[in-house]
């Protein structure tokens, strides 16, 4: 009976490994990077890219299941958005990086701001140009008041509703105390779920006091350092090269962002373009860039 040597298969492996791909070869290491850019939340608009989980799911699963991964980079360039869809986001982060043992690293660029910042957190180390913005650990919400001008031009809010809270801060209509007051104790309980994932997340590294920490102040990266929001300075290639050496690979997993591609992810597929009406296209870009705005940007 013959015998077999049982590392025939490494043996194997180190005839071929020198015509391999680097990325199959496993003695290079490989960081794969996704990046997260744009305000958090649906957009509205069949083909404006937004930052969802549904948008993300399959990107962060494709990097977590790399070859060889020794961590997976997260690239966050966002104003925020979305509190639901930020938590999402993060959750699902920490969920793959818990099911592969992967150290996870956030680089910001421009800004990770209110939601921005709690995707950043998930990332076991947050690392930010001295330029970048950080933080504006908060909620806000906003709206306008057209009722003095509706009243001016002689037309007449009518609204029909079953519950006497069916209509919260319309604005057609005068701003009501309670109304307003209901909003406020809303935004106070995701403001608390908020400071409690910053406080689970940064624990002791956190040096600021919390009165500034958690007022929605936002801050530079050299500040957000000296606050312990963040953990250095520095950027990604420079970062994973002195981590993990000069031939470290930085594959970048990117969604389909084909015209086709959206149009068959959105509802309804290519009709969805055709409702899309140029006021709505309006509408969203305004309050897009609002939100960068607030940041300077």
């Amino acid at each position: 009976m013959a015998t077999h040597d049982p590392n025939w298969k490494d043996q194997l492996f180190e005839l071929v490994k020198p015509i391999l791909p680097a990325k199959l070869r496993g003695d290079i290491p490989i960081v794969p990077v996704v990046r997260l850019t744009g305000v958090i939340g649906e957009s509205g608009m069949p083909l404006r890219a937004s930052v969802t989980l549904a948008a993300t799911a399959k990107v962060l699963e494709r990097a977590f299941k790399t070859r060889h991964a020794r961590a997976v980079a997260i690239v966050i360039n966002s104003p925020g958005g979305s509190p639901v869809q930020s938590h999402l986001i993060y959750r699902r982060i920490r969920e793959l990086a818990a099911e592969h043992t992967l150290p996870v690293i956030a680089f910001v660029e421009d800004v990770a701001a209110s939601g921005g910042y709690m995707v950043a957190c998930a990332a076991d180390e947050i690392v930010c140009d001295p330029s970048s913005i950080v933080g504006s650990i908060g909620v806000v919400g906003a709206t306008f008041g057209f009722d003095k001008l509706i009243e001016k031009i002689g037309v007449e809010r009518r609204v029909y509703t079953a519950g006497d809270r069916k209509v919260t801060l319309d604005p057609f209509l005068p701003e009501k105390a309670d109304d307003v007051k209901r909003v406020k104790a809303l935004q106070k309980t995701i403001h608390e779920g908020f400071i409690g994932l910053v406080k689970e997340r940064r624990g002791a590294k956190l040096t600021g006091p919390e009165k500034t920490l958690f007022s929605g102040e936002f801050w530079t990266g050299a500040q957000a350092m000296e606050l312990g929001v963040i953990d250095s300075l520095g950027d990604l290639r420079g970062t994973l090269r002195g981590r993990f050496g000069d031939k470290v690979l930085t594959p970048l997993i990117s969604p389909d962002r084909s015209m086709l591609g959206r149009l068959r992810g959105a509802p309804g597929g290519s009709e969805v373009w055709h409702r899309a009406g140029l006021a709505d296209e309006l509408i969203s870009a305004v309050e897009t860039r609002a939100l960068w705005a607030r940041y300077g940007l």
